[in-house]
């Protein structure tokens, strides 16, 4: 199977995401090649064909210039598959690749079975395997759902391309999210509760385990969509990628999602009724224990210390 893949270039930088896509290719098992709208001076370290377009000319972003090139690529090269990272980027091109080549797309795949993806269905609580059945299909890939186990290594053979065409977009910009409330990129110990602390009282256990620790509080997508906790302490993909010293996990299965966001942490503790949950894959500790009975005989401990 051939694979086409779309590396990314911001704010003048290769993004360090595009390990991700070679990852996804190796699982695959795939031949790749890839294709980046960037600087000469800053490649990727792949190998295999690079097509490069130069940013400096094209802009880092310009979806209809962006697209006349990527396709022009894909004239070059027909594979099966062109896949980009579930980014803004990836969100705003890919379709309309998609569309251009009258190809299936299926966003945020998070796996692969048989040779073909797989994805969240139901909040993330089952998984889907996709079979398309046009000759090329359009992937985006859940961030974090594939990783290199080491280094990435190799020089590409760079492919100068190039395009006449214009477009009346074009990216002028990038703004930071304003952060209010706490900012838990920042904290060295993070307590975050999951869908089992059960009810909206129950996070004041998880509260409590922080301020014992030193910590901020943090929470799972369905906490902060439930209205237990607000937004700015969401960790996972929707909210904060965050690399704490330590992170406690409670009550949190694991969807890739929320793992996503924290599975970088240095040291991460996991409670849960459920031994077999996803987060004990990452877990360096995994205590198998009904959260509301632990949590007080731990933060107790920890204030008596």
């Amino acid at each position: 199977m051939k694979t086409l893949l779309v590396a990314e270039y911001r704010e003048g930088k290769l993004r360090a995401e595009y390990t991700q896509l070679i990852a996804f290719a190796r699982e695959l098992q795939a031949e790749a090649a890839m294709f980046l709208v960037g600087n000469s001076t800053d490649l990727p370290k792949f190998d295999g064909t690079l097509y490069l377009a130069e940013a400096a000319k094209h802009g880092e972003y310009s979806p209809a210039v962006h697209k006349q090139l990527l396709l022009d690529v894909i004239a070059r090269e027909q594979p099966q598959q062109v896949v980009f990272l579930h980014s803004s980027y990836g969100w705003d091109l890919a379709p309309r690749v998609a569309v251009a080549l009258k190809a299936a797309q299926v966003s945020e795949v998070i796996g692969v079975d048989g040779g073909l993806p797989v994805v969240p269905v139901c909040n993330a609580k089952l998984r889907r395997t996709i079979k398309p059945t046009t000759a090329t299909t359009v992937l985006t890939l859940q961030a974090g759902a594939f990783g290199l186990d080491d280094e990435p290594t190799g020089t590409p053979t760079v492919v100068a391309v190039d395009t006449d065409a214009t477009g009346k977009v074009q990216c002028t910009g990038y703004e930071a999210a304003k952060i209010e409330g706490v900012d838990l990129t920042k904290a060295a110990i993070i307590v975050s509760a999951g869908r089992g602390v059960g009810k909206p009282e129950n996070v004041a256990m998880v509260q409590a385990l922080a301020k014992a620790l030193g910590g901020e509080y943090g929470a799972s997508r369905p906490v902060v969509d439930a209205g237990w906790v607000e937004h700015s302490r969401q960790v996972g993909t929707t909210g904060n990628t965050v690399t704490p010293r330590l992170y406690v996990a409670c009550g949190i299965s694991g969807a890739i999602q929320h793992l996503a966001g924290m599975k970088k942490s240095d040291f991460i503790v996991a409670i849960n009724t459920d031994r077999d949950a996803p987060i004990g894959e990452v877990a360096n500790v995994l205590v198998v224990a009904d959260l509301k009975q632990f949590l007080p005989v731990l933060t107790e401990k920890l204030q008596n210390r």
